[in-house]
């Protein structure tokens, strides 16, 4: 079976996101046991950043940036899409909560919906969302 790491570098939709795995050094800690909980925004939604362009975290003089805001989209064991409840609270692997919340029988994690859901691997699971989180 393959690696959340794998699954996540096998979806075209995520290659920005496993492009700022690579370089922030994250792809050693998500190669370990886990389990872990990817919630991957889409190449489309990485675009969309105003204060500091994902294009400017990706430079290495940002790489302690681009790991804490990277950090805050990987979950510390494997929630599948079932685990998610409204106002849960999960923590992430930089220490701050993740918000679910259920909108119209969409979840939300801080206000990023869920776009797709699932994809298990044997050290975890990965969840794509449409845009990065509304606190980030």
């Amino acid at each position: 079976m393959s690696t959340i790491l794998q699954i996540a570098n096998n979806d075209r939709n995520l290659g920005l996101f496993t492009k700022g795995l690579k370089l922030s050094g994250l792809e050693a800690k998500l190669n370990e046991m886990g389990p872990f909980t990817i919630l991957g925004p889409v190449n489309l939604a990485l675009g969309k950043l105003l204060a500091l362009t994902y294009e400017q975290l990706l430079d290495p003089s940002n790489t302690s940036k681009l790991v804490a805001f990277l950090s805050g989209y990987i979950l510390v064991g494997k929630k599948m899409f079932s685990d998610f409840r409204n106002d849960q609270q999960l923590a992430a692997l930089d220490g701050t909560m993740v918000l679910v919340s259920n909108k119209n029988s969409e979840i939300h994690l801080n206000g990023a919906k869920v776009l797709a859901h699932d994809r298990q691997g044997s050290n975890g699971v990965v969840h794509l969302l449409n845009t990065t989180y509304a606190n980030k």
